[in-house]
C-alpha cells in the first residue's frame, strides 16, 4: 500500500484553508457593505425584480402544486384518525415550517442562484471586472453587493409566496374537492399556527438560506476560471454546494429552534 505524499497532502490542505479563508473575508466585505448599498437602493432594486419577480413563476405554480399533494396525502392521513378536520393545520405547519423556506431555497438556487454564477463568470470572463478595477472602481461594491442583498430581501418574500399559495392549494383540495369543512379548515389554522413560533421560525430559515444562497452563487462566479468551461463548472457547483448548505442548515436551525 502506497503512502499518501505529504507534500501533497499539505498542499491541498493550503489550498482549502486559503479558499475557506477568501470565502470568509469576501462574506465580511459584502456585510460591511449593507450602508453604501443603501445609498444606492436603484442597484438592489432592479436585482431584486431580476432574482425575485424572474423566480415568482416557478414559485408560484411550485407552491400550489405542493398544497394540492399536501392536501390529497394529509386529508387520507388523517382520516384514518377521525381529524380530517385538522387538515388545514397540518398543511400550513409544513408549509410554514419546513417546506415553504427549504423547497424555495432549492428553487432560488436552481433558477437565480445559477443566473447571478453565469452572469458574474461571463463578466469575468469578458474583463469586465478586470476592467472596473482599472478604473478605480470595486467591483465587489458596485457588481456583488447590490446582488446579494437582493437575494437576501427577495427569498423571505419568494418563501412567503410558497406557503401562501400552497395553502391555497390545499384548501382547494381538502374544501372544494373533498369536502371538509371550509370552518373547521381555516378556524384549525387560526387557532394552531403560532406567529412567532411557526411563521417567525419560517422566516429566520429564509432569512438564513437567502444568505446562503446567494453567496455561494456570487462565490462560485466570482472565483469562475475565465473560459466557458469554468463558467460551466462554477455553475454546476453552486446548484450543488447550495443545495446541499441549505438542507444542512434546515437540520441545524430545525434543531436549535425545538431545543429552545
Amino acid at each position: 500500500m502506497k503512502w499518501l505524499d505529504p507534500t501533497a497532502v499539505g498542499r491541498a490542505t493550503r489550498t482549502q484553508v486559503s479558499d475557506i479563508g477568501n470565502a470568509a473575508r469576501l462574506f465580511m466585505r459584502l456585510l460591511a457593505s449593507l450602508g453604501p448599498s443603501l445609498k444606492r437602493f436603484g442597484l438592489i432594486r432592479d436585482q431584486i425584480h431580476f432574482l425575485g419577480n424572474f423566480s415568482l413563476s416557478i414559485i408560484a405554480v411550485s407552491g400550489l402544486f405542493v398544497g394540492f399533494v399536501f392536501g390529497l396525502q394529509g386529508y387520507y392521513t388523517l382520516q384514518r384518525y377521525g381529524s380530517s378536520e385538522a387538515l388545514g393545520l397540518l398543511v400550513t405547519l409544513s408549509l410554514v415550517r419546513e417546506l415553504g423556506p427549504v423547497v424555495t431555497a432549492l428553487l432560488f438556487a436552481g433558477r437565480a442562484g445559477t443566473s447571478l454564477t453565469a452572469e458574474i463568470g461571463l463578466m469575468k470572463a469578458g474583463e469586465q471586472i478586470s476592467a472596473m478595477e482599472m478604473m478605480a472602481v470595486d467591483p465587489i461594491d458596485r457588481i456583488l453587493a447590490p446582488r446579494f442583498w437582493a437575494g437576501v430581501i427577495a427569498m423571505p418574500l419568494l418563501a412567503a409566496v410558497f406557503s401562501a399559495v400552497g395553502i391555497i392549494g390545499g384548501w382547494v383540495v381538502g374544501v372544494l374537492m373533498i369536502g371538509v369543512d371550509a370552518g373547521s379548515f381555516w378556524s384549525q389554522i387560526q387557532g394552531g399556527v403560532d406567529v412567532w413560533a411557526d411563521v417567525g421560525n419560517g422566516v429566520v430559515k429564509s432569512v438564513v438560506f437567502g444568505f446562503t444562497v446567494t453567496f455561494v452563487a456570487l462565490l462560485q462566479g466570482f472565483n469562475a476560471q475565465p473560459t466557458p468551461e469554468g463558467v460551466s463548472h462554477a455553475t454546476t457547483r453552486t446548484v450543488v454546494v447550495a443545495s446541499l448548505a441549505v438542507l444542512g442548515l434546515d437540520f441545524i436551525l430545525t434543531a436549535m429552534m425545538f431545543s429552545i
